[in-house]
């Protein structure tokens, strides 16, 4: 037996849909991405598909250039893939074809955790989560609390453990790696 809504629950539930709520403007790829990367805002991966769109229709418009602009067409398709593949989307700086598959995906498992889950530093994306949001975690020099940071290719080598770290501390007392000097300092 369910009890009668008040009118103030009938006004606020007037616009929501609890048969067909994937009509009422839930897309469940997008909740599944937002799971599956362990993506904080939804605005994350809105902002990756408008990207990856973008990149698309950039890689449709170099390939539908006509023959009298082959030097163009060849110039920007090589700078394109370069910075794709020095962003780490892509794998190979071969042919535009890898650009037109591109999807937001691409996006996500560039960001630090998915690494950080890749460089076995975490054992899944959840705790990875929560390493970088609770700063053990840096980039380079930079302590690096924002999960949603892109690494490109160069910088990928410079992602470490904070000095500070207690999981740091962990890790080499169980690789047997530890100094005593260092802690002291």
């Amino acid at each position: 037996m369910v009890r009668k809504l008040k009118y103030h629950e009938q006004k606020l539930l007037r616009r929501l849909d609890l048969v067909n709520w994937e009509a009422s403007g839930g897309n469940l790829a997008e909740v599944r991405a937002l799971r599956r990367y362990r993506l904080g805002r939804r605005e994350d991966y809105v902002q990756y598909k408008a990207l990856a769109r973008a990149v698309r229709a950039l890689a449709r418009r170099l390939r539908d250039l006509g023959p009298a602009s082959a030097a163009f067409r060849a110039r920007c398709a090589a700078a394109l893939l370069e910075k794709l593949h020095g962003l780490g989307l892509v794998n190979s700086r071969q042919s535009l074809a890898v650009c037109e598959s591109l999807s937001a995906a691409a996006f996500c498992r560039r960001r630090l955790p998915c690494l950080l889950v890749k460089l076995r530093m975490a054992q899944n994306l959840r705790h990875a989560v929560t390493f970088v949001e609770q700063g053990h975690i840096r980039v380079g020099p930079e302590v690096v609390t924002d999960p949603a940071l892109l690494v490109p290719r160069a910088v990928e080598d410079f992602i470490t453990w904070v000095d500070a770290s207690r999981l740091r501390q962990k890790v080499l007392d169980y690789n047997q790696e530890r100094d005593d000097f260092d802690l002291a300092a």
